[in-house]
């Protein structure tokens, strides 16, 4: 099993066709505009004609390289990169914890099913940046994240979950807290999932709407996923998480 996956794979070449195909679609629409200005029908039709075949050409491509894909699930420990030049923010599962109740005894949060709550690690990987970058912080970009069980079904972060744990723990750093090379930071998620979800993975995406529409992304159309698998979970014997800490099934 590989230790790491990249979003997307080949993230410059991705980048470049798409632009690329961008910029060959509006170079084609301003020949198509002075040609009708200019009544010179047979140049306009050809123009549109070679515009629509760049673009289903791309589209082409882009179904083909999702439907060769596979779906990849990484082991807790093991790091997802999102790429959007650079490949230099990767995430891991650094733990995880169950609980019914989260929460003061005074004002408890209760899961409708069971709380979920997930410690995602977020890194700055130093190895992907050049010597002379020097040690200015990185911010990731937004990301969405999501519990997904073995039926698909995605469950969303529990307000009433994130709002007791915080209450006890104190809030960690978000997903977009910049980052210097080499350094990380854990992000806390509660989940409430069902009684009867079953093999639970996590889900971290990008949030950005062209993301669509580049080969080789786990957004674009048809194109499978990767995910993070959870570490063993700890529950304690009362199926309640007040004040104090639990021990972690850790990744390394």
């Amino acid at each position: 099993m590989n230790p790491m996956a990249f979003m997307p794979e080949h993230a410059p070449l991705a980048v470049l066709t798409f632009l690329g195909t961008i910029g060959l679609l509006g170079l084609a629409a301003v020949v198509f505009l002075f040609a009708a200005l200019l009544k010179r029908k047979w140049i306009a039709l050809g123009t549109a004609a070679v515009a629509l075949l760049i673009a289903v050409a791309y589209a082409l491509v882009l179904v083909g390289v999702s439907l060769t894909s596979h779906q990849l699930v990484l082991a807790p420990g093991e790091r997802k990169y999102f790429c959007e030049i650079d490949c230099h923010i990767a995430y891991s599962v650094a733990g995880v914890e169950e609980a019914h109740t989260l929460g003061d005894e005074s004002h408890p949060a209760s899961a409708t099913g069971r709380f979920v709550i997930i410690h995602l690690k977020t890194w700055f990987d130093s190895d992907t940046i050049s010597p002379h970058r020097g040690n200015g912080p990185l911010a990731p970009g937004t990301r969405r994240v999501v519990l997904v069980d073995d039926r698909g079904r995605e469950f969303a972060p529990s307000a009433n979950g994130q709002a007791a744990l915080v209450q006890m723990r104190g809030a960690t750093p978000p997903l977009t807290q910049p980052l210097p090379p080499g350094e990380s930071y854990v992000t806390d998620f509660v989940f409430d999932a069902p009684a009867d979800a079953r093999n639970l993975r996590l889900f971290v995406a990008d949030d950005f709407p062209l993301d669509h529409f580049l080969i080789g992304h786990e957004l674009s159309p048809l194109h499978p996923r990767i995910y993070l698998a959870l570490a063993r979970p700890v529950e304690n014997h009362t199926t309640e998480l007040r004040g104090g800490n639990l021990s972690l099934h850790a990744a390394d």
